[in-house]
Formats: structure tokens, sequence, C-alpha cells
């Protein structure tokens, strides 16, 4: 277990811990909530680099990293529907291309392919993160717009990764 690992496993504890602040009735919850929210997102540059900076970079982090990340803007996102701060729909569309993009990186790994993120997916998450924090911190009409360009980038790059990775699909019909 070294200290990328470390630090992607402290980034999923602290998922409860800013579900807690958020919705509770706690005098500035949303506020903790929301720093809680940045420090976890800001963990995710932090392990990756101290992975590759000391070639640490494992398959346990490699699979554990992505999740720690879906994990975190999801649990935020459906806290927001409950709070009924973000239209359930998009939250649907986020995790549903969250779910069939794993899906295409678990086929393509029984083949031996790996599916590395693209472009288009850091700019996607990059997008969600940034408009979990404008929502949290009520910055309109910022939040509105980061969210609807969330909702793009998440299904331009669920498109992308589905188009450069059909070989990986049709290979199992032969």
């Amino acid at each position: 277990m070294n200290l990328a690992n470390k630090i992607t496993l402290f980034r999923v504890v602290l998922i409860p811990i800013f579900m807690f602040f958020l919705l509770s009735n706690i005098s500035n919850g949303q506020y903790i909530a929301a720093a809680i929210f940045i420090i976890a997102s800001l963990t995710d540059t932090l392990d990756g680099y101290i992975a590759r900076s000391r070639n640490q970079v494992t398959n346990f982090g490699k699979f554990m990293d992505p999740l720690a990340d879906k994990l975190l803007v999801s649990a935020a996102l459906i806290s927001l529907v409950e709070l009924k701060r973000v239209p359930a729909w998009m939250v649907v569309v986020i995790i549903a291309r969250e779910f069939a993009i794993t899906g295409l990186r678990v086929i393509a790994a029984s083949e031996g392919v790996t599916i590395a993120a693209s472009s288009l997916g850091k700019i996607k998450t990059i997008t969600q993160l940034v408009a979990v924090i404008a929502i949290l911190f009520n910055i309109h009409p910022f939040d509105t717009i980061m969210l609807y360009t969330a909702v793009f980038f998440t299904i331009l790059s669920g498109i992308d990764y589905i188009r450069k990775n059909k070989k990986v699909l049709h290979s199992g019909e032969r």
C-alpha cells in the first residue's frame, strides 16, 4: 500500500463525511461539505502525480482511483438531487455514462486491452467537479452553466469512448 493508494483511499473515506455535512442541518454544513469536496477533488490530482513521479503505479491504483472519482461525484450529485438543487435527469445521464464506460473498460480488460483516460474524459471530470463546487457555493448562474457543460462533456466523452473502442464491443461476436 503505497502513498498514492493511501491518498486514493482517503478520498473514499471523505465521501460519507462530505455527505454528512451536506445533508445535515449543521450551521454552515454546506460550506464545510464544499471544503471537503474540494480537498477530495484535489487528492485525485495528487495521488496520480505521486504514483507516476515515484514510478509506483499499481493495478489497485488503476482500479481504485477512477472508482473513487465516480463515487465522489455520484455521491455529491445524488445528494444534490435530494436537496432539490440538481435535476434528477442530469444525474441519471451522468451516472449512466459512468456505468456504460466502466462496462466498456471491463470488456476491454477481459480482451487484454486497456482503455486509457482521454482528454475529453478528463474535461468531463473537471467540468463535473467545478459544477458541483459551484452548486455547493451557490454561484449563480455559473453553477447552472457548469452543470449543463458537465452533462454535455459527459455525453460527448461517452460517445467518444464508444466510437474509439467499438472494436472491443464487436470482438466477442466472432
